[in-house]
């Protein structure tokens, strides 16, 4: 017997099943390293998907606004434009074009 549970993780939903006497534990892969902390107040944007960076429109050092366009991701032949949260300036660049990136990496730091 199972249980079905549904998740939802940065917008995306996920449904997962539970085996009764399962052992979690023993089926949980190695967490990832966390990416290194940005200094100061800054704040990590993260990749919400998998894919590659397409194009990265911000530029270290250039101040952001809410909502623009800060670097593009490919997946699956569609595009993903990954938005600045909030007005800030981008302090550091994780990735470079053409870089293939996993959920949760770290794609640039926003102060």
């Amino acid at each position: 017997m199972s249980t079905e549970y549904t998740l939802k993780v940065n917008g995306q939903t996920y449904v997962v099943q539970i085996s009764e006497g399962a052992d979690a534990a023993a089926n949980t892969a190695p967490a990832a390293a966390p990416a290194a902390a940005p200094a100061g107040d800054a704040e990590t944007v993260a990749a919400p998907l998998a894919g590659n960076i397409w194009k990265i429109h911000a530029k270290i050092g250039q101040m952001v606004k809410e909502g623009e366009t800060l670097l593009i991701l490919e997946a699956m032949k569609m595009e993903t434009e990954i938005k600045a949260a909030r007005d800030g300036k981008v302090e550091s660049l994780a990735v470079s074009e053409g870089d293939a990136v996993q959920v949760g990496d770290a794609l640039l730091a926003l102060a």
